[in-house]
């Protein structure tokens, strides 16, 4: 559905969210004092570390270090995209999403047809999953179909887990059973279950196929794969649904929603070329293989995978075109491989896929492969030195080229780094690169310690966390204690101020914020991180006493840095000298003493 989700439809649905109420009906949560507690689900333990406060209307994870609003629980414990979430905690409350349009005022009447649409859509599709099964079991061809399973030694019980089914070579059988009328006609054309020629007559896209049904990450059935039954048919070997109004299909994976069902926690996931490859691995007990849908590992593919699994394996066939398009994954991943996450890559020997190495080697041997594929680092200066002669300048020169911006596009500073040591190795100047890296760091510890928004560095101003660490706790002291105004500190240089002001203004705009609210609209800042360490710490001021504490802090704040506004002066005056307008502000300052 096109529009943006406004952000005061956001902040209010979590608003109205109970958190103990939403983790609770996933995770059995028992009363600790003024919190709940329970075994973290995100990470395995025996005692409980993982707490849910009804005053935050926050979680944390002491263990692992998981933290957020109900929101983000949602997020993390289903495996949903943000607005995937944001639908689906929507839809426990029983309110419908709005959508901003450009210009266009949001129109209740428009929004609750296009969501009964789509309710519509997917009703349909799943009823023509029911339908490929049933022909599977009792069409007159079904024998036909039944002996090519058994000849690739897929078991009936496969066949069920997956929802397999056959589409009869007919041009009418399913529209016969689903377009019954004018309306369900032309929402067959739009979910491409059928196709329309140039005469106008309509008949089924899918036509003597094995039939695979494709799930979302919701379990919502959104469009099918159909495999040629004879190698000898006509028409690719794989035929996928058409993108529609609910399937696109650079964003979704098969597999992946079972895979989801059958693991709380991915260790990895595999991907595969073929809907075969996934169900007859998924028969040895690899049941944690996913494909592409007739389009390449693209990044989005890669985001999704490293959202349920730190570990991916990218299986390929050895050929040309494997390496190819494995190196086409990898230039993809490289934005979104962050420090801790893992890619690998295995080519299969000619002539072989996951689906016959996995029966001539058993899941043991095949696992043990995975488990040795090769390191994307490894792949990537491969494929390098196999295109660029690093022996002559010239072919060291390509080399860099071609690396650098490879390497510079990784997500993650420790890979990074990695990568680029690397690289000086090939290069011939390790050395002077490592002297070049100690150089920087040396220099950057001794520049002053300014906290810019782009480049967060620890917080050290005993006043200025306090003051944020308030904030966090009861986001309502910003109006409570409304003559503080850190603002006026903008340009002085103290370090976190701009942290600071930046919670200070939200909270002031915002009066009736809590933890979640504030935690929800600083998610992507790039110094969550500080606020969530901060949160971690024990607050020991009472609730009574924040307002009280919140003043006293800024009142600090204000004479440590007229202090040392005064000694930088005072040293100013030694040496360069001082301006009338320093002058008369020194002057100030030593008469406030």
């Amino acid at each position: 559905m096109a529009g943006r989700i406004p952000r005061d439809f956001i902040d209010d649905l979590i608003a109205r969210s109970d958190i103990v109420d939403i983790v609770d009906n996933r995770v059995k949560l028992k009363k600790a004092g003024r919190n709940y507690q329970a075994c973290c689900p995100f990470h395995n333990e025996k005692t409980p570390s993982f707490s849910v406060s009804p005053d935050k209307q926050f979680y944390h994870c002491f263990g692992c270090g998981e933290h957020g609003n109900a929101l983000s629980f949602i997020m993390e414990f289903d495996r949903l995209e943000f607005v995937e979430a944001v639908e689906e905690l929507a839809r426990y409350h029983g309110v419908e999403v709005p959508r901003e349009n450009t210009g266009k005022p949001h129109n209740p009447a428009e929004s609750q047809r296009k969501k009964q649409q789509l309710d519509d859509d997917y009703a349909l599709m799943e009823k023509a999953a029911k339908y490929f099964q049933y022909q599977l079991r009792n069409h007159p061809q079904k024998q036909q179909i039944i002996d090519y399973l058994k000849n690739r030694d897929i078991s009936g019980a496969t066949v069920k887990d997956w929802e397999i089914g056959f589409a009869p070579d007919e041009w009418q059988g399913l529209a016969d059973r689903l377009a019954v009328n004018a309306h369900a006609t032309g929402q067959c054309l739009d979910l491409k279950l059928m196709t329309k020629n140039d005469n106008g007559k309509t008949f089924d896209f899918f036509r003597n196929r094995l039939m695979f049904p494709i799930r979302d990450r919701r379990g919502r059935v959104i469009g099918f794969g159909g495999r040629v039954i004879e190698s000898d048919d006509n028409g690719p070997k794989y035929l996928n649904s058409p993108e529609t109004r609910i399937f696109f299909k650079g964003s979704e994976l098969y597999g992946l929603y079972r895979a989801r069902q059958l693991h709380r926690n991915l260790r990895r996931l595999v991907v595969v070329e073929g809907y075969m490859d996934v169900v007859a691995l998924s028969q040895f007990g690899i049941d944690y293989a996913v494909a592409s849908l007739g389009t390449s590992t693209t990044p989005e593919h890669v985001q999704l995978m490293l959202r349920n699994t730190d570990e991916i394996v990218c299986c390929y066939d050895g050929d040309k075109a494997g390496r190819s398009a494995a190196w086409r994954t990898l230039e993809n991943a490289l934005p979104q491989l962050k420090d801790g996450k893992i890619i690998k890559f295995m080519f299969l020997p000619d002539g072989e896929d996951p689906d016959t190495m996995v029966r001539q080697v058993g899941k043991e041997a095949l696992e043990e492969m995975f488990d040795k594929a090769l390191p994307l680092s490894q792949f990537l200066f491969n494929n390098l030195i196999e295109r660029h002669d690093i022996s002559t300048g010239e072919g060291k020169a390509a080399f860099k080229k071609e690396a650098s911006p490879l390497i510079e596009a990784v997500a993650g500073d420790n890979l990074k780094e990695i990568l680029a040591k690397e690289l000086a190795k090939y290069m011939g100047n390790s050395d002077e690169y490592q002297l070049q890296v100690d150089m920087a760091k040396a220099k950057q510890n001794k520049r002053p310690r300014k906290i810019q928004y782009q480049t967060p560095q620890k917080l050290s101003q005993s006043p200025v966390r306090m003051m944020l660490r308030l904030l966090l706790e009861h986001p309502p002291v910003a109006v409570q204690a409304n003559e503080v105004n850190p603002l006026i500190l903008a340009d002085t240089g103290i370090a976190g101020i701009d942290i600071l002001n930046q919670v200070f203004t939200y909270c002031q705009a915002k009066p009736h914020a809590n933890t979640a609210l504030l935690f929800e609209n600083f998610k992507d800042a790039p110094f969550i991180q500080h606020l969530t360490k901060l949160l971690q710490s024990e607050c020991l001021v009472q609730p009574e006493d924040y307002a009280t504490v919140y003043r006293d802090c800024f009142s600090r704040l204000i004479s440590q840095y007229l202090d040392a506004r005064k000694e930088s002066l005072i040293a100013k005056s030694r040496g360069a000298g001082l301006t009338q307008s320093e002058k008369e502000e020194l002057n100030k300052l030593l008469l406030q003493g």
